[in-house]
């Protein structure tokens, strides 16, 4: 399978992996030939692409840290935990419990998965984008966590922590949230409250370790002291604050907003990889860049022989130099055939330069 933007979908493509709509039904399964008709409600759902299965990637696996249905049932348990805080202004003991539920289930399936590699462009509805990008920055959080072996009561308390680090953005007007053009300086101010808000609302409750508050807190700290709300820097964020601050900057840079659209996971990468040191900390960091690969399983690459290729496996200790399959040749359709990167010496002086969409 691989992954296509939405706009280059096509009439006749083969659905690979299931779609939900915004209340978590059926919207398309695995298996559903694409009409013109779906392409539109994909389109309508904000999706920014799908996995598809064609004759070029029958072959490549693909799967996630997590399973798609627990992947769902957070989004939507979570979205049902923000609605009731929108609406009651407060979470109920029921609510709590369900928080300490997603994110136990997120934490014991990401300690059961042998193989912590963040391997596939994720896909998210843009209307739903706050509830995608939580159980994102908590997965990503939790593999950061436990590739510094943190104990499991700590990787707990993280779980939390990234799931619930942008609640406080409940209290913010949502014609703020979704502006399309450029904030105006006292939007921006508004926007700067939302850890604080939501440090202030979880600790009123006394249903949290202090930890969990102080991660959701500093989330948007950096290093050298650019961040905010407090402008703290170095030894003054806490861990939670370092580690959710990476996965979050990787996940919104990643996916489509108002303002812009998604970056690549390369692009991404390259961003972090660069505030290694200053913005973010450069231990974390290191282990972070381990567990993303910037080239995707299924992903369209051109080489610098000016062949054309899909990737269709990654190595941890080698993330740019992918196994990959061409499909063509100075633009012309070849017999497919495997290219080894990084163990094949033959390819010492191909390198990928750029992506494709096919």
């Amino acid at each position: 399978m691989r992954f296509v933007p939405v706009n280059c979908l096509r009439e006749g493509s083969i659905v690979a992996k299931k779609l939900v709509g915004r209340n978590g039904e059926l919207l398309l399964n695995a298996g559903t030939v694409i009409q013109n008709s779906y392409i539109e409600k994909i389109k309508r759902h904000g999706y920014n692409g799908i996995y598809i299965e064609d004759d070029f990637s029958k072959d490549i696996e693909i799967s996630g840290l997590i399973s798609d249905e627990l992947k769902y049932r957070t989004v939507f348990g979570l979205k049902k935990v923000y609605k009731t805080l929108e609406q009651e202004k407060k979470l109920s003991n029921d609510d709590i419990e369900k928080i300490y539920n997603l994110a136990n289930n997120l934490l014991e399936e990401l300690l059961s998965n042998k193989e912590l590699i963040v391997n596939m462009i994720d896909i998210k509805m843009f209307d739903e984008y706050t509830y995608f990008h939580s159980v994102n920055v908590s997965v990503l959080s939790i593999v950061i966590g436990i590739s510094l072996n943190l104990d499991k009561n700590l990787l707990y308390n993280l779980a939390l922590s990234s799931l619930l680090h942008d609640i406080g953005k409940v209290f913010i007007d949502k014609e703020i949230l979704n502006k399309r053009g450029k904030l105006t300086k006292k939007e921006s101010e508004i926007i700067r409250t939302h850890p604080f808000s939501g440090y202030d609302y979880l600790k009123s409750t006394n249903h949290f370790p202090a930890s969990v508050y102080i991660g959701i807190l500093q989330h948007h700290e950096k290093c050298n002291g650019a961040g905010y709300p407090m402008a703290l820097s170095g030894k003054n964020i806490s861990l939670f604050g370092k580690i959710i601050s990476i996965a979050d900057i990787y996940d919104a840079m990643t996916s489509d907003r108002p303002y812009r659209k998604a970056l690549l996971p390369s692009e991404a990468i390259e961003y972090i990889m660069g505030g290694s040191g200053t913005l973010f900390d450069k231990e974390i960091v290191k282990y972070f860049v381990e567990r993303i690969t910037p080239y995707p399983n299924g992903t369209c690459v051109r080489l610098s022989n000016n062949s054309l290729a899909l990737v269709v496996e990654n190595y941890k200790d080698c993330c740019l130099r992918p196994k990959v399959k061409v499909i063509f040749e100075n633009d012309k359709l070849v017999d497919p055939y495997i290219l080894d990167l990084r163990n094949d010496q033959r390819t010492r002086n191909i390198t990928i330069v750029g992506l494709f969409n096919l």
